[in-house]
């Protein structure tokens, strides 16, 4: 039996941990060839790679520092030599925008700087255009643009508006192009994750864990695979009528 993806290739940002290397496993155990992006660790992009190799699928890794000049060209470099490599043409057939920058849990908004402000744009608004834009030269007719949103996009968090208005703009995005690529039968959706346990300092301490836990419906937090599944139905000829769509994935945070 052929799977879902078979043959199909995918480039995941920040897939070097979380819900990142979540999706980039699950589109792998499709069928996929998965393009691993990181910005800094390396070796953490690796450990993905082994993974998706050792469950028996295909993957390679790519290296930038997304939000710093120049690095979705370099990132393009890297992915259209790999994509020949392994595939022998450079056909990009879905593109997840999934890497990200945060404010400092627990940061007041009077504190942020504006430095902060222009990093966090970057790398979560900025960049996903530009790779969206240079994709569009890669994905053929019946792709896929995931955009990994967040659920504080639908529910007021101080600490967090700087990212929350970055991750918005992204969800316009979303929309836009939506309708744009609709001719090409591209579809273009969000993903809106809730508190997720990426495995980061905070998601260890039981008293944090616990309190994050009460927002969901299920009264616990979410797990990289949950959201992942999400994404990789995006991905598929399943979701072929879906698109400038925003997905809960929060568990029912969004409940009120």
């Amino acid at each position: 039996m052929t799977s879902p993806l078979s043959g199909k290739t995918a480039l995941v940002t920040g897939s070097s941990r979380g819900i990142g290397r979540a999706t980039a496993l699950g589109l792998a155990r499709e069928g996929a060839l998965a393009v691993v992006h990181y910005g800094r660790d390396k070796q953490a992009a690796q450990q993905t790679v082994d993974l998706i190799e050792k469950d028996g699928g295909r993957a390679f890794a790519v290296g930038a520092e997304l939000g710093t000049p120049g690095a979705v060209d370099q990132l393009f470099d890297q992915l259209e030599a790999g994509l020949r490599e392994h595939t022998g043409e450079t056909v990009l057939d879905i593109l997840v925008n999934n890497a990200a920058a945060t404010t400092p849990a627990g940061s007041a908004p009077e504190e942020v700087s504006a430095e902060q402000i222009d990093e966090i744009f970057a790398v979560n608004a900025k960049a996903p255009f530009l790779l969206l834009q240079r994709a569009l030269g890669l994905i053929p007719d019946g792709g896929r643009i995931i955009n990994i949103s967040s659920a504080v996009t639908r529910r007021a968090e101080p600490s967090q508006v700087v990212y929350a208005m970055s991750k918005g703009a992204l969800d316009q995005l979303t929309l836009h192009f939506a309708r744009h690529l609709a001719p090409r039968h591209i579809t273009v959706n969000s993903v809106l994750p809730g508190l997720t346990d990426n495995g980061s300092a905070v998601f260890q301490m039981p008293g944090a864990r616990e309190q994050m836990s009460q927002l969901s419906a299920f009264k616990r937090l979410g797990e990289p695979e949950e959201v992942a599944n999400v994404v990789v139905f995006l991905a598929t000829d399943r979701a072929r009528w879906i698109t400038g769509a925003s997905l809960d994935a929060t568990g029912g945070s969004l409940l009120g």
